[in-house]
């Protein structure tokens, strides 16, 4: 949590008020003993009306006075714990926003969603209870036992045994429970993941009816959340009776002591009710306190959490290096890529290149590494070995922003989010124009449908929920190229079209009057029979490079998948 703070300091005023305020509130109880044991030496023992019902008053106006205290603290704590909950969320959104591919891998999309929800409220409601409760039930225990001492000293004593007690019972509960804490956190990580995984995967499981086995893994690994959760509960709801008892003990002793002070004349009924009452506020007191320590646990807990995301830092190689290596406008020299904890190269001694203009196809079987090796055009995975260049510049050496503007990447998985048509389109270029965009629209084969709807105004659900798969991988290529980037990358984003459509759509791409370099990754070698050159991809290595004429009599993997799609008679007719 310490490495939070900072978060609070535009909140500064509202984190000094809030607990001042809470003192105020405590010095008005503290003073309530003290009057009512005026009202019974003072009033009642002397008979003595007037004054009873004036001390009355006064305890009336200290509990006016101190629930406005309490409201005005509370209403400090909130308005710093709501304030400091969503610099952090900004914080920890900035954060990942600015992590690689790699990075995001590697730590989990279910852990960053937990801690950006349950971890960041865990440490909200922390800061708000410390603001409230951290100083103010010290200096309620505090507070009541230098009055005590003030009433007898011999009897404070017994106040100084029970809190020196209750402080041991508070640090051992803690010590036991913060690693605990932190498992149950990180088994909610797992719980989260599989909830995620039905809630995404939720078609594809009743389609291969898999219902039952996903609520078996969800049950599982719920129940494990709930036996960490029920482990630090025990341990945690032994606060709460232990501080009883110690305390009631405490009160045994102290009526005992009082009593016999009170026969011995050394004390009066009043000031022994002053000492029970003082007792009370401190049973209270740490009581509350008791429950903050287990809130401050698991803000501490989640606080961890939330830094270990904060301390990431991006690990894409970045270099000075203005060497001009090659005249081609993408080119991969010798590269080599390993994903991070892989055991084995994606990505083995590739080396090819690309100019302006040209189209380029690659192909190969499933997990040949085809998404892996476009993925480095834009950097974002880092070569392990070798170089990629983007008009004869290292991608390493180049201003991320400024590369990845200028290509057109269109991934496997298309993604659309909640708005209008526009809005999506507009992730592309901020400031395209609609007639920027209806060209785009064009292009990518899509505009017919769209106006047919309610244009660019049509409404886009989560996701693209309310389209067809064609319909967003289209929308996706159109928000690619409004832009008009100078190479573009087709990741098999046409799967989901007709051999028609695909076909219309490849043609107005290389119809566009400012030529782009265009790569197309692709399971169908019709996508790819016209490009200048095609790559052959086999367990992350180059089989061979060369036109689809070419590769039909060089290459026997590329024939094998040429033949799967087409019969031998065209394959006859085309050599």
């Amino acid at each position: 949590m310490k490495q939070l703070l900072p978060f609070l300091k535009n909140y500064k005023a509202q984190s000094f008020l809030a607990p001042l305020f809470k003192m105020l509130e405590a010095i008005f109880e503290l003073i309530v003993p003290l009057v009512v044991a005026s009202i019974i030496n003072d009033g009642i023992r002397k008979n003595d009306l007037r004054l009873v019902v004036s001390r009355s008053l006064v305890l009336v106006l200290l509990a006016v006075v101190g629930m406005v205290a309490a409201i005005t603290a509370q209403w400090f704590a909130a308005k710093a714990a709501t304030g400091f909950a969503t610099e952090v969320r900004h914080a920890l959104f900035k954060k990942i926003q600015s992590l690689s591919f790699s990075d995001i891998d590697s730590i989990g999309t279910s852990t960053l969603i937990t801690r950006m929800t349950n971890d960041v409220n865990q440490a909200q409601s922390t800061v708000n209870m410390v603001l409230r409760l951290f100083l103010r039930s010290p200096f309620i225990v505090g507070g009541a036992f230098i009055m005590a001492l003030s009433i007898n000293a011999k009897i404070s004593l017994v106040f100084l045994l029970v809190i020196a007690l209750l402080g041991i019972v508070v640090f051992a509960i803690m010590k036991a429970t913060v690693p605990m804490y932190k498992r149950v956190q990180d088994t909610l990580d797992s719980v989260t993941l599989t909830t995620r995984e039905n809630l995404t995967g939720a078609r594809v499981i009743r389609a291969f009816t898999e219902e039952e086995q996903e609520y078996s893994l969800f049950k599982q690994r719920n129940n494990l959340l709930a036996h960490f959760q029920r482990s630090v509960g025990r341990i945690s709801a032994l606060m709460n009776p232990i501080t009883y008892v110690i305390i009631n003990l405490g009160i045994v002793l102290l009526i005992y002591r009082g009593a016999v002070n009170v026969e011995a004349s050394t004390l009066n009924q009043g000031q022994v009710v002053a000492l029970y009452n003082y007792m009370s506020q401190i049973l209270v007191e740490l009581v509350k306190f008791a429950s903050l320590i287990v809130t401050i646990t698991k803000g501490f807990a989640s606080g961890a959490r939330i830094s270990s995301v904060l301390d990431m830092q991006n690990t894409l190689e970045h270099i000075n290096d203005d060497t001009i290596y090659d005249n081609h406008t993408v080119c991969f020299d010798n590269v080599s890529l390993t994903y991070a904890s892989a055991g084995e190269e994606s990505l083995s001694d590739v080396s090819f290149y690309a100019d302006k203009g040209q189209v380029v196809g690659i192909i190969g079987s499933t997990g040949s590494g085809k998404s892996s090796l476009v993925n480095l055009i834009p950097h974002y995975y880092d070569a392990t070995k070798g170089r990629v260049t983007v008009n004869g510049r290292d991608v390493k050496a180049l201003d991320k922003d400024a590369l990845r503007s200028d290509i057109g990447f269109v991934m496997q998985k298309a993604v659309l989010f909640a708005g209008t048509v526009r809005d999506n389109i507009k992730w592309g270029k901020k400031d395209a124009t609609d007639e920027e965009i209806v060209d785009a629209l064009k292009v990518a084969q899509i505009y017919d449908n769209i106006i047919e709807k309610d244009g660019l105004d049509t409404v886009i659900e989560q996701n693209g929920a309310n389209l067809s798969g064609g319909q967003k991988q289209r929308l996706s290529i159109a928000r690619a190229i409004v832009s008009k980037p100078s190479i573009i990358v087709l990741d098999d984003s046409a799967s989901a079209l007709d051999f028609a459509t695909e076909k219309a759509l490849r043609e107005a791409i290389l119809s566009l009057d400012y030529k782009p370099t265009l790569f197309i990754v692709s399971q169908r070698t019709s996508s790819i029979l016209t490009a200048d050159k095609i790559v052959v991809l086999d367990d992350g290595r180059v089989v061979d490079i060369g036109t689809n004429d070419e590769l039909l009599k060089s290459c026997e993997i590329y024939r094998e998948i040429y033949l799967s799609q087409f019969d031998d008679e065209e394959v006859t007719c085309n050599e």
